[in-house]
């Protein structure tokens, strides 16, 4: 048929042969492109700290105890990740507990 053959990825062809370009589809981005880091400070206590993140977070405290040494070693733990929304509401709670907290973007 004339008109038929449009190349590869150029579009669709209708019946009156026309090439019909047709948008590429959206680029996908990360499933979750934020996280909320807390870091260490002088001031809560270790143990403290492990209740912000079994209370807050939910963790079982095996984990919590692992990301509050994480913090007091390495100064800082990735606690959460996921859309920007939760992660400011992560950090404005973890604010309200007294401890630091920042949120930042994943790198690609």
């Amino acid at each position: 048929m004339r008109g038929m053959d449009t190349g590869p990825g150029t579009g669709r062809p209708t019946e009156s042969g026309t090439a019909v370009l047709e948008r590429p589809a959206p680029v996908k981005h990360l499933a979750h492109p934020w996280q909320t880091v807390v870091w260490n400070d002088p001031v809560n206590l270790m143990t403290y700290v492990t209740y912000v993140f079994s209370t807050y977070f939910g963790y079982p405290r095996d984990e919590a105890e692992r990301l509050m040494m994480l913090v007091h070693t390495e100064g800082r733990a990735i606690v959460s990740r996921g859309g920007r929304e939760q992660m400011e509401r992560d950090v404005n709670a973890l604010h309200e507990y007294g401890l630091w907290a920042t949120m930042e973007q994943v790198a690609p």
